[in-house]
């Protein structure tokens, strides 16, 4: 199965998290990777790293906020889609959270997510991606999509993002 978590509304990284604890409870082997955040960054890298070990990498340098720092960012985003490959075939389920956002930062390419597709169906791994702006190109390739709907938010009347809630 290759489930798709996107939308404008908070909970995307949160479904993948769920997801993930749902299949370690039933036995299955998982792997998670974080193609934005980098390292420390979230207060979930460290149940990640502590529950997957070698199956989890935070593999990005935080915010994309300048196009010079393009080229770092798609060396690591690269880093991580190589990560994703060679974990594939040893995993029940492979949860690449932030893969859309890199896929709209022009980190990764339509084929490399539809090379993700095909190789998570031939290895039998099922796979999850997360992020904004799924294209609706890809939308036959997957077997769920689900969208979370922006309808309130606290940062709309000035509230910062809160540890341990929001990231």
């Amino acid at each position: 199965m290759i489930y798709v978590y996107t939308g404008s509304g908070k909970g995307k990284t949160s479904a993948c998290l769920g997801q993930a604890v749902r299949a370690m409870g039933w036995g299955l082997k998982v792997g998670f990777a974080q193609f934005i955040k980098a390292d420390n960054q979230a207060g979930e890298q460290t149940y990640l790293q502590h529950s997957l070990g070698d199956n989890y990498l935070a593999g990005g340098l935080g915010f994309f906020l300048d196009e010079l720092d393009k080229p770092k960012h798609r060396l690591v985003a690269e880093y991580t889609l190589n990560w994703a490959f060679q974990r594939m075939a040893s995993l029940d389920l492979l949860i690449l959270d932030e893969a859309l956002y890199a896929l709209n930062l022009d980190l990764l390419n339509l084929e490399e997510i539809r090379q993700l597709f095909r190789r998570s169906r031939l290895d039998d791994c099922h796979l999850i991606i997360s992020g904004r702006c799924f294209p609706s190109e890809l939308a036959g390739e997957v077997d769920l999509i689900t969208e979370m709907t922006e309808i309130k938010h606290p940062w709309q009347r000035g509230q910062h993002a809160l540890a341990g809630l929001d990231y």
